[in-house]
């Protein structure tokens, strides 16, 4: 069984027993979050919602709180000797499937 659950402005296919790199979530590590937002829930029948299937959920537990990985943004003006360099690391939450509902 597989569903499409949409958080953090993006959409993920996930199955059970998946790990999943998410935007942050609130909550601390080992607690359990239920995502309601689901889009699509497949398996021996196929539900799409409209734009959500009702009374349908993924329980996932809280794996890591961290942050991603380095991205370097560089700008610099033209014949001006103008340079800026600038690091950001976005925040990011591992999530384990545990079950799909639906």
């Amino acid at each position: 069984m597989y569903a499409v659950v949409r958080t953090g402005g993006k959409q993920y296919k996930v199955s059970e027993g998946d790990f999943l790199k998410v935007e942050k979530l609130e909550g601390a590590v080992g607690d359990t979050i239920e995502l309601k937002d689901i889009l699509m829930v497949g398996g021996e029948t196929v539900k799409i919602g409209t734009p959500l299937v009702p009374s349908a959920s993924v329980v996932g537990k809280i794996v890591e709180q961290g942050k991603d990985k380095k991205i370097l943004v560089f700008k610099s003006k033209k014949r001006k000797d103008s340079k800026k360099l600038r690091g950001h690391r976005q925040p990011r939450t591992v999530l384990k499937i545990e079950k799909i509902n639906g």
